[in-house]
């Protein structure tokens, strides 16, 4: 087996435990994965966390646009340093002009990676 499919597996086992943790943190999922598998991936950690009476919390980070095209402007938080060495947390539906685009069809993931999701002052 593959390194991607042992952690494809390792995911879902993860997400059907009966006991879940309340919260999950998950540093780039999508690394050793082909990236038409991370759409799948996104909608189970979702699921997971909105549906089941129990669900965890789940915290993604990620450097991958595809994983990022499968989420919504409201489920995606922008963490950045400003120059004073801060960081700052955005949601990334707080951007007017990136929610319109991704109403208009544009992927967020895209958008992220033509740094509509950077900081603009």
């Amino acid at each position: 087996m593959s390194d991607g499919t042992l952690k494809i597996f390792a995911y879902l086992l993860l997400l059907e435990d009966p006991s879940p943790p309340p919260f999950l943190c998950i540093e780039e999922p999508e690394n050793g994965l082909y990236h038409k598998l991370l759409e799948a991936l996104a909608d189970e950690f979702r699921e997971h966390a909105t549906s089941h009476k129990n669900g965890s919390q789940v915290f993604i980070t990620t450097h991958q646009p595809y994983l990022v095209n499968a989420l919504s402007p409201e489920e995606v938080w922008v963490i950045e340093k400003d120059e004073n060495g801060f960081s700052t947390v955005r949601r990334a539906s707080d951007d007017i002009i990136v929610k319109s685009m991704v109403e208009q069809g544009l992927p967020l993931g895209s958008l992220w990676y033509s740094d509509y999701l950077d900081a603009r002052n």
